[in-house]
């Protein structure tokens, strides 16, 4: 039996494995009855067709919230909504102090407002600070990615040092900010690194990802050969991509105008704290439109299909200012997302049907968008330089975790652990492994409530969704007999027409009807019992008339 008071040091992830996005991880040091633990991000992923009227998602927090007095901080990597989104909606239950860099804080503070919690600071760690919690001693060291300030996490503790990556590539000329830390990463890896906890996006991907310099040159000719409007859509926290647009707008002769709340938002964090200098006037939207043709350039967010969005609202045509039509050129400087390839593509083809042309990163001769994670020769340098003890990834669908592992031992690494959201793996003393599996799952976001993943509510919207909704009401007397009714009313149904459910339903009320005929009055004394035979008569009909079984609500009077 293992001893309890020894002292040993855990990573848990409870987000971001088994998946690419809604990154929770905790690290905890200590024996197994008195941990202190650290946190690293807190971010969400979004919903989608099968989560109706859910936008954001985030992990669990459950276990570490039973631990939450032992929590010494939460440590922000970046600024990308699946490491800081949940910020404002987590925090309430674990209150430790948070430390972020400066870019990041800063859009951190405005998310923490926006749910009311103004009053909650940001504790602001310089680039390469160093911030001490409990055992933990966390530096932060300068990486690459698609976004300012990214960081890895230098984690040291009394048994060992951690290198957790975060996000990252390595650009060898990433136009904002630093780049990577390469003396620093040796360094590291000199010292004698424990583990890396490493970023699995792009494992599959042979060589290197790119550069956001090769990107700039390539977009400074493409914009200076259109005529027309401009809109580019891309990554409103891609500051880089955005100053790049902004400055092949310059030189093809372009004024700017910002379209979108996140660009706004991104670009305001940006020049607030020193990452943006140097920034041109920019046009405002209801301005825009008094521009030539070709002297105007629109930044958009949106390039992932979202409706609401900027590109989204000037495609169908509700933008109060912007529009666009024959002769003018949309740019996709962006990626498709897995699992927004719909949305993506009907907004290309309703911008396509107002004779706007398309212009994605396929159809360029040039690249005009790279990733922001690591290819595999990056993976393989990271690997030379920080030189593990052991490989843990994450940020990964459990095919890029796998692959990942497999990598990290082909290239010596000594061992590799494949977590899953929920494992507790000990990294030290002795070998790498799971010793528990911790509770773990999803919440979502509906309305103002945060509620787990299956919950009642969200289960029963999908079947209306799915199946439709009929509701019936009858009154009968102290005796048993029919007074009035029954009445049936539904949603979600259509007559042949498209029209909604209306003379269909005569047929599910006779059904009702012949039901209720069916029960003695004896038994149409007993509420559930004609609940249940109603039920089951208008779901039966419901599926003869209409092909569905919809949900059913039956109200009973008795008068």
């Amino acid at each position: 039996m293992p001893n309890l008071d020894t002292p040993e040091l855990v990573f848990l992830p409870l987000g971001g494995c088994g998946e690419i996005g809604m990154n929770l991880n905790a690290y905890g040091y200590g024996p197994a009855d008195d941990r202190r633990w650290i946190l690293v991000d807190l971010g969400v992923t979004f919903g989608d067709d099968t989560t109706p009227g859910i936008d954001l998602i985030c992990a669990d927090p459950e276990f570490i919230v039973e631990h939450a007095d032992q929590i010494d901080a939460i440590f922000l990597t970046h600024a990308h909504e699946d490491h800081i989104g949940a910020v404002g909606l987590l925090w309430p239950q674990l209150r430790a102090p948070m430390y972020a860099t400066p870019f990041t804080a800063h859009l951190i503070a405005g998310k923490l407002a926006e749910r009311g919690l103004s009053h909650v600071d940001v504790n602001v760690v310089p680039l390469e600070g160093s911030v001490e919690a409990g055992p933990f001693e966390v530096t932060y060291m300068t990486l690459t990615h698609s976004i300012p300030e990214p960081n890895a996490l230098a984690i040291k503790t009394p048994v060992g040092t951690i290198l957790h990556t975060g996000d990252w590539k390595i650009d060898p000329d990433p136009l904002i900010g630093e780049g990577v830390d390469i003396d620093g990463l040796k360094r590291l890896g000199d010292e004698g690194v424990l583990a890396m906890v490493c970023d699995s996006t792009n494992v599959f991907v042979e060589g290197e990802s790119g550069s956001e310099a090769t990107v700039r040159r390539n977009l400074i000719d493409l914009i200076g050969s259109l005529t027309g409007r401009v809109a580019v859509a891309t990554f409103a926290s891609n500051v880089a991509r955005v100053a790049t647009v902004i400055e092949a707008a310059k030189q093809a002769g372009r004024s700017v105008c910002l379209a979108g709340r996140s660009m706004h938002k991104i670009v305001d964090a940006a020049v607030s704290t020193g990452v943006l200098t140097d920034l041109p006037d920019l046009v405002d939207e209801a301005d825009a439109g008094s521009f030539p043709r070709d002297k105007i350039l629109y930044l958009c967010t949106g390039s992932q299909g979202e409706e609401r969005a900027a590109l989204g609202r000037i495609a169908s045509g509700s933008h109060r200012h912007i529009s666009l039509g024959e002769g003018d050129t949309v740019i996709f400087s962006s990626r498709v997302i897995p699992g927004n390839e719909k949305g993506i593509f009907d907004l290309q083809n309703t911008l396509a049907e107002k004779g706007v042309r398309i212009i994605t990163d396929r159809m360029s001769k040039d690249p005009i968008h790279v990733s922001g994670h690591p290819a595999r020769d990056e993976l393989e340098r990271m690997y030379q330089w920080v030189r593990p003890r052991i490989s843990v990834p994450v940020h990964g669908e459990r095919r890029h975790i796998m692959e990942h592992a497999a990598f990290a031992k082909s290239l010596q690494i000594s061992e590799a652990v494949t977590p899953r959201n929920g494992d507790l793996i000990r990294l030290a003393p002795g070998k790498a492994e799971v010793i528990d599996i911790v509770p773990n799952g999803r919440l979502h976001l509906d309305g103002n409530r945060l509620v787990p993943a299956g919950s009642e509510g969200l289960r029963e919207r999908i079947a209306i969704s799915k199946y439709g909704y009929v509701t019936a009401s009858v009154s009968l007397d102290e005796g048993g007999g029919i007074a009035d009714g029954p009445f049936v009313s539904a949603r979600g149904l259509s007559e042949d027409d498209g029209s909604l459910a209306d003379e269909s339903l005569d047929a599910v009320e006779a059904a009702c009807e012949e039901a209720l005929d069916g029960l003695s009055r004896r038994k149409r004394l007993d509420d559930d019992v004609v609940e249940t035979v109603l039920v089951r008569a208008i779901r039966r009909s419901c599926e003869k008339v209409f092909g569905r079984k919809p949900l059913v609500d039956v109200t009973i009077m008795r008068v």
